[in-house]
């Protein structure tokens, strides 16, 4: 019985802290999810606006942009403020007082919403108690109250708190005590701690979970918890408030700014950027004056922290990871090392037991040895007969390219010299020359390569099908194809070297050795080694 009290007794806070990590991660992907509750807001409005294109009086107008007002009022204000202005002026067509002076109240609080006290001060002080009927009176203190609470959040002073007070308690006294506004502001002024939960309870359970209303229940049982010194309870209904704020696109966040300072002060800084970051979002876009002040104030501090602890954590992610790193590269040359010596003492012990063996095939191993580096000395110096040759032929061309280089040269000089500037531009366009050097280079590698392979024509045919052997014309020696093995068998197997020899594509180098090893008479993907194999044979 006993265990069973103390697991409870345990299970409680647990059971809490994972109800509030739970609401803190909807939170935060209700926040990634906002453009999409923006999008929905944006696309009711444009429905309500569409409404206004039809024939209407100006009393269906009226009633449409009241519509508008409401819905633009916490969302953006100088767009609420066009349709309440807009009121005014049919209110005034309509000569009707009540219009009048609803629109004139509606307008004086989004003045005081967006900053602009001295006219929302202007449109009160024209507006007399006597004269409002009773359905706007509480209306009427209650923008008052609202426009000295807005003000002394801009000035940054609490001496207008006796006005906002006296026009608030003047509003709360003309409504109904029953009603919904009445029994939710007494509650949060309650000092009976009891009392006041009870009334936000009762309205909780007959509010539905998510509207705008049930975001301010949850605002105001937030705050009741914050002054009792409950931090997680009320952390707990400022999360449900601001993510009903966020499904409603309420931007006037006065839930989720109080988060953002409390997550702050307990040190979570990544949750309180992440927050304060959203609200001030809402407020560049709502427009709404006197959260921007607030927000301000503490923001910079936010951030300022934020970006300090970002530096401090890279800084120990950096020290971190340069640990494990050291520590792992330690590590493998540990295992590396036992590896070395694991496989040194295999070999050891193999060595030790073939020793007699080896030595028995030494001698037979030693003549295979040098049978093969005869055969290697003999492959070497075939080698180099032919790159000595190739280098004759090298030195002979370049001496003939230079000599034909500077007879062209002379005959170009002369050409200039007797200013015959067509012949020059003549011959300096025409290619006949370059074409029948290429010509003679071409005939030339032909001839030297036949020199040193003079069966690899008919060697190379034997690679291929009967049917696909390749024939030349009288007197040509090789063709591109050809060109391009003896190249290969050269040694030079790059393309793009090839290419530039033969001057063409490297594609057309890629294409001609494609369509010969199709024609292969065995494996094609082993023709170009066998054609690699073909042996240079002494010339007739």
């Amino acid at each position: 019985m006993l265990l069973m009290t103390l697991l409870t007794v345990i299970s409680i806070p647990l059971r809490a802290d994972n109800e509030l990590r739970l609401l803190t991660d909807s939170l935060r992907r209700m926040i990634d999810e906002k453009p999409y509750y923006i999008t929905l807001k944006e696309q009711r409005i444009e429905r309500i606006k569409h409404q206004l294109e039809a024939d209407l009086t100006f009393e269906q107008e009226y009633k449409i942009n009241v519509l508008l007002y409401n819905e633009y009022k916490k969302f953006e204000v100088d767009s609420a403020i066009h349709y309440a202005d807009r009121n005014l002026s049919i209110a005034r067509q309509l000569k009707s007082d009540n219009h009048k002076y609803e629109a004139s109240l509606q307008l004086s609080l989004l003045y005081s919403m967006s900053g602009r006290y001295r006219d929302a001060e202007l449109i009160l002080n024209t507006l007399s108690p006597q004269k409002l009927p009773p359905a706007l009176l509480s209306q009427y203190y209650n923008v008052y109250a609202c426009f000295w609470e807005y003000y002394s959040i801009s000035v940054s002073s609490n001496q207008y708190d006796a006005q906002r007070a006296a026009y608030q308690d003047s509003a709360l006294n003309l409504l109904d005590h029953q009603s919904f506004g009445y029994r939710l502001y007494r509650s949060y002024g309650e000092s009976d701690s009891t009392k006041a939960q009870k009334t936000l309870q009762e309205l909780l359970e007959a509010e539905e979970v998510g509207t705008p209303n049930y975001a301010m229940i949850t605002h105001s049982y937030a705050m009741l918890e914050r002054r009792f010194k409950k931090r997680d309870e009320a952390k707990k209904y400022l999360i449900r408030s601001s993510i009903a704020d966020i499904r409603n696109a309420t931007r006037e966040t006065a839930s989720l700014q109080t988060l953002a300072l409390m997550e702050y002060e307990d040190g979570n800084l990544a949750d309180a950027f992440k927050f304060t970051q959203s609200v001030i979002d809402d407020v560049v876009s709502s427009g709404i004056h006197f959260r921007a002040m607030e927000n301000y104030k503490f923001y910079s501090i936010i951030n300022s922290a934020y970006q300090a602890e970002q530096s401090r954590s890279r800084a120990n992610l950096k020290t971190s990871l340069t640990i494990i790193s050291i520590t792992s590269a330690l590590l493998v040359l540990l295992v590396l090392f036992v590896y070395i010596q694991m496989k040194k003492n295999v070999h050891i012990k193999r060595a030790l037991a073939k020793s007699n063996e080896e030595l028995l095939q030494l001698n037979e191993r030693l003549n295979s040895a040098n049978s093969l580096l005869n055969e290697k000395n003999s492959q070497l110096s075939e080698t180099n007969d032919i790159k000595e040759h190739y280098i004759a032929e090298f030195f002979d061309i370049c001496f003939n390219y230079i000599h034909k280089m500077e007879k062209h040269q002379n005959i170009l000089y002369k050409v200039t010299i007797n200013k015959n500037y067509e012949e020059l531009i003549k011959r300096l366009k025409s290619s006949d020359y370059i074409n029948e050097e290429v010509h003679l280079l071409y005939a030339r590698f032909d001839k030297v390569f036949l020199s040193l392979y003079p069966t690899f024509v008919d060697d190379f045919n034997a690679l291929l099908k009967p049917d696909e052997q390749i024939v030349l014309k009288p007197g040509v020696l090789l063709n591109k194809e050809l060109r391009i093995y003896a190249l290969l068998r050269l040694g030079i197997t790059d393309s793009v070297k090839i290419a530039n020899f033969l001057r063409c594509s490297t594609s057309t180098i890629y294409n001609y050795r494609t369509k010969i090893r199709n024609k292969a008479i065995g494996d094609r993907d082993l023709f170009e080694e066998e054609v690699m194999v073909i042996c240079p044979k002494q010339a007739q």
